[in-house]
């Protein structure tokens, strides 16, 4: 008998009737009998009744490894039902010449109606690029081939760069933690970026000078570890210098790419943020377009669906680190905590699945062998790697499904697409 209890769970209550219980313990107990070795009698010359009583704890396991998950799997198929995650088996009843019994609970993927994902009512996204945009990225250009003139005679102040020895102490964690130790840390007085606790702890300072100060780190810092948290930091200044931007003319833009003068160096900048800023609305007004879809379906999610979602994230994260040659292991960071500030993404990223994997089924829409092997080769480009030896690790890593399925969804969005009303801005 199935029960609904609520949202994606389901309940189910199984019975295996006496005479299959009675079988299966028959076998495993002639099964056990022929290599039971008890005082008083020859191998294999044991009574069943006496090698039941004295083993069955081992025969009672062996059968309900062999009985349970069968009777739970024709349950599951009689009543349709698609489980998502492992089942939890509780109120397990297994006596001799009795019927066995068990619940399982579990969740299955929610059923739900399509609605009318044909002309959805999408703004694309518009990005103006402005001539501001430009003179930043030529900043941009001069603060990388900065240089920096120590400094003497004076105490650092704002728009001077200080390189000191950090050593940090969280104050207000209940757990006991390692100091903080930065042997080489830079801090840019007064710039946008650093917080004014380190700006105001350094400023004044001398080389040599030693300065204790605390660091009240904001709710939503991009370090997780280190969100909320007040550290006291001692900083032994080592060096204070004065940056030195580049001119910005002709000889700069030679130097900057073998640009023939600074108005060529323009003109391709400006090509790059014109492909970048394309890119962009291209990428907002996907998301819009989802967020249309999902907005539209009202269904609940399976929690193990979610922390599959969740699982993923993380794991995108630490490959990511990774590929910049860190290494999360030794990273003071809560992974705990980092994984579950993003539950809510999560969920939608499942929702969104669930409704592009319905659509994909109803349009036939499927990623071919040529648009894998395309998608492995670009990737192939950026990793380094050849197709040939990319294509086995993510085999190996049991990903290729997954990127299968990522290409399945994008046509997905391409066909909704294809479909949408897309509105003039201010129409909603």
């Amino acid at each position: 008998m199935a029960t609904e209890t609520k949202s994606c769970l389901r309940e189910l209550e199984v019975e295996i009737p006496v005479e299959v219980v009675e079988r299966e313990t028959e076998r495993v107990t002639k099964q056990l009998a022929r290599v039971a070795q008890l005082p008083g009698f020859r191998p294999g010359k044991v009574p069943p009744q006496i090698v039941r009583r004295r083993f069955w704890d081992d025969i009672r396991g062996e059968v309900l490894h062999k009985l349970v998950p069968g009777a739970l799997e024709s349950a599951v198929r009689e009543n349709n039902f698609t489980v998502v995650g492992e089942p939890e088996i509780r109120d397990l009843e297994f006596e001799p010449e009795k019927p066995l019994r068990f619940r399982a609970s579990f969740e299955v993927l929610p059923e739900f109606e399509l609605k009318d994902y044909k002309g959805l009512e999408v703004e694309p996204a518009h990005i103006e690029l402005t001539d501001d945009d430009l003179e930043h990225e030529l900043e941009a250009l001069r603060e990388q081939s900065a240089t920096y003139e120590p400094v003497e005679g004076r105490a650092a102040e704002d728009a001077d760069t200080v390189m000191a020895k950090l050593t940090g102490v969280v104050t207000d964690a209940k757990e006991e933690r390692q100091p903080i130790v930065l042997e080489q840390a830079t801090i840019n007085i007064g710039e946008e970026n650093t917080l004014p606790a380190f700006s105001d702890g350094v400023r004044g300072a001398t080389v040599g000078d030693e300065r204790h100060f605390s660091v009240a780190y904001p709710a939503d810092y991009r370090e997780a570890s280190l969100a909320g948290r007040t550290v006291a930091f001692t900083a032994e200044i080592k060096k204070i210098s004065r940056k030195k931007l580049p001119e910005l003319n002709d000889e700069f833009a030679k130097q900057a790419g073998e640009f023939a003068s600074l108005d060529e160096l323009r003109a391709k900048l400006r090509e790059r943020l014109e492909a970048a800023r394309e890119a962009r609305e291209k990428e907002l007004t996907r998301q819009r377009l989802l967020e249309a879809l999902a907005t539209l379906h009202d269904f609940p999610v399976p929690e193990a669906l979610i922390e599959r979602h969740l699982d993923n994230r993380l794991e995108r994260r630490v490959r990511g680190l990774m590929a910049q040659g860190l290494d999360p292991r030794r990273m003071d960071v809560d992974w705990q905590r980092l994984r579950e500030s993003g539950r809510d993404a999560a969920a939608q990223e499942a929702r969104l699945y669930l409704l592009l994997d319905r659509i994909a089924a109803a349009e036939n829409i499927a990623a071919t062998d040529e648009e894998l092997a395309a998608e492995i080769g670009r990737m192939a480009v950026g990793s380094r790697q050849t197709p040939e030896a990319l294509r086995a690790r993510l085999t190996k890593e049991g990903r290729l499904d997954s990127l299968r399925g990522a290409i399945r969804s994008e046509k997905v969005v391409d066909f909704l697409l294809s479909h949408a009303r897309l509105t003039a801005p201010g129409r909603g």
